[in-house]
């Protein structure tokens, strides 16, 4: 294949864009539909994507066109995700919503309420950091955090936005994410120097959003609260789960312990019958399908992108626009998180910025830690703020399927990690470093 350069290329990401955005605003606040977002369909928004995306696809017939869209699933990053979401379905079938009440009724009858929101950040940032999965963490966490929200009187898009928030803290930090291994091998740094420079970056913002929750709740009236009956045996499966996380055991063996303890402790304790079992399976599964089918139609696309010159446009242009150390730096963080708005998967957009960063760094003299640092930390920026990112879609998944009625814009005003993340990977770059 020759090497293309066209932005024209970039046109399907554009047409979701519009058509996600544009017709979500529409209803929500134009024809004032309840849960206006609800009524477009991702999955239908990304298909009308990739049509564009073949149709912009000349010379070759469809049957090439479908080998490419294939070797871009075929990304073992892509299958692990899509396993992770079907594992993660059958985990909060299996418990459902009992299971994460008792959960939170027991950490509420221990610390305070007022605290219970940063309590849930400061857990979710534990557990990522340990498992290396943002995804495998907001998977554990967030029938929790709709569990202590329903408790307390805390708004749920608060309590996953915090939960979201913490997972991102996880993956960008931890030495087995995904993101870590790909920045660092990438750059050819060592992981320790990686994450001295990324602690600089992400400490901060992490303190300073662990302060400005306490007050955002402080200023929720959460009324008397009750503590409902709770069953402790419940909080098993969590704790083993919880426990394997802290150990940093692979997520897919962490979240198979989790189900098979849940599974002997539901149908066990009778708490339900096996065909109501089986039911709550089916259900979580189905409840993911909508996610797993997202991760797939962006590889897709991104696929035919690269074939048709999109990304190669715009490595071009960051390389020609940003000039100087500073400018180089600031280049990287926009170069991966373009990148990953175009994937909406921090790990691929990594992959693939690799190469031009290692030039831009090498131009502008940037030391190899800090281009890594600089990769992954931009890339959990974005990938944590997407709304149609994996890890947004798999808390509105558990969510919903927990009965409650939440879109990604209720949640975005409350992902404050990602974005004092941001303010303080500015800093950074504009703050003299070591070499």
């Amino acid at each position: 294949m020759e090497n293309k350069n066209s932005f024209a290329a970039l046109l399907p990401i554009a047409v979701f864009v519009f058509l996600y955005l544009g017709l979500g605003i529409t209803f929500e606040y134009i024809m004032e539909v309840p849960m206006g977002f609800y009524n477009v369909s991702v999955v239908v928004i990304f298909l009308l994507a990739l049509c564009v995306a073949c149709f912009q696809t000349k010379g070759i017939d469809m049957n090439e066109k479908l080998k490419i869209m294939a070797n871009n699933i075929a990304d073992p990053n892509i299958i692990t995700m899509i396993l992770i979401f079907l594992m993660a379905g059958v985990f909060v079938g299996v418990l459902g919503r009992s299971s994460a009440e008792s959960v939170a009724y027991f950490l509420l009858s221990l610390i305070p309420a007022d605290y219970a929101v940063p309590l849930l950040f400061l857990i979710s940032a534990f557990v990522s950091l340990a498992m290396g999965t943002s995804v495998g963490t907001i998977t554990l966490i967030v029938p929790i955090a709709v569990a202590v929200a329903n408790s307390t009187g805390f708004s749920i898009p608060l309590c996953v936005g915090t939960v979201m928030g913490g997972a991102m803290f996880g993956d960008n930090l931890s030495f087995i994410s995904d993101t870590t291994i790909a920045a660092c091998n990438g750059q050819g740094c060592a992981m320790q120097d990686k994450f001295k420079a990324n602690f600089k970056i992400a400490i901060p913002a992490a303190i300073l959003t662990v302060i400005i929750l306490y007050f955002l709740s402080a200023q929720q009236s959460i009324g008397e609260l009750q503590i409902k009956d709770y069953h402790l045996m419940q909080i098993v499966p969590y704790l083993l789960v919880l426990l394997g996380g802290i150990l940093g055991y692979n997520v897919f063996l962490v979240l198979l312990v989790g189900i098979i303890s849940g599974s002997i402790l539901m149908l066990g304790s009778g708490e339900i019958s096996f065909v109501n079992y089986m039911v709550n399976i089916g259900k979580g599964t189905s409840g993911m399908f909508e996610t797993a089918m997202v991760a797939i139609l962006v590889s897709t696309i991104g696929g035919l992108i690269a074939y048709n010159g999109g990304f190669n446009a715009l490595l071009s242009l960051i390389h020609k626009v940003f000039t100087g150390k500073k400018g180089g730096m600031l280049g990287i963080g926009l170069l991966v998180g373009m990148m990953d708005i175009a994937t909406a998967n921090n790990t691929v957009a990594i992959v693939m910025s690799n190469p031009i960063a290692k030039q831009i760094s090498e131009s502008y003299k940037i030391s190899a830690k800090q281009t890594a640092s600089l990769l992954d930390t931009f890339s959990c920026i974005f990938q944590g703020i997407l709304p149609y990112g994996a890890q947004m879609l798999v808390a509105l998944s558990i969510a919903v399927s927990l009965g409650y009625e939440i879109n990604a814009f209720m949640v975005l005003p409350f992902l404050l990690y990602p974005y004092l993340l941001l303010l303080s990977s500015i800093l950074f770059v504009f703050i003299p470093q070591a070499k």
